[in-house]
């Protein structure tokens, strides 16, 4: 057999990999929590032809759009630690 040139693509093992399919299934969720978190912070500005917006300092924009946005960065390091559990 010869030897692999420099181009040649090398299959890698399933064990050898840095990331098993716990972690990418654990990412995807803490992405989609950081996204629903933004989404939950997005409105309308504050200025309005009418005059002053008080919805800009609703509950759901400055708090519970941030938590779920930091829980998802916070979640996010734990999935990346993830050790991917070893096949016999």
């Amino acid at each position: 057999m010869p030897a692999p040139q420099q181009g040649d693509i090398k299959k890698v093992e399933e064990s050898q990999r840095a990331f098993g399919r716990s972690n990418y299934i654990a990412m995807a969720g803490c992405l989609a929590l950081i996204v629903i978190g933004f989404i939950l912070m997005a409105g309308q500005g504050s200025s309005v032809e009418g005059g002053f917006n008080p919805d800009i300092f609703s509950t759901r924009r400055i708090v519970v759009g941030p938590f779920v946005t930091f829980l998802g960065f916070l979640l996010m390091a734990f999935a990346i630690l993830i050790k991917p559990s070893q096949k016999a």
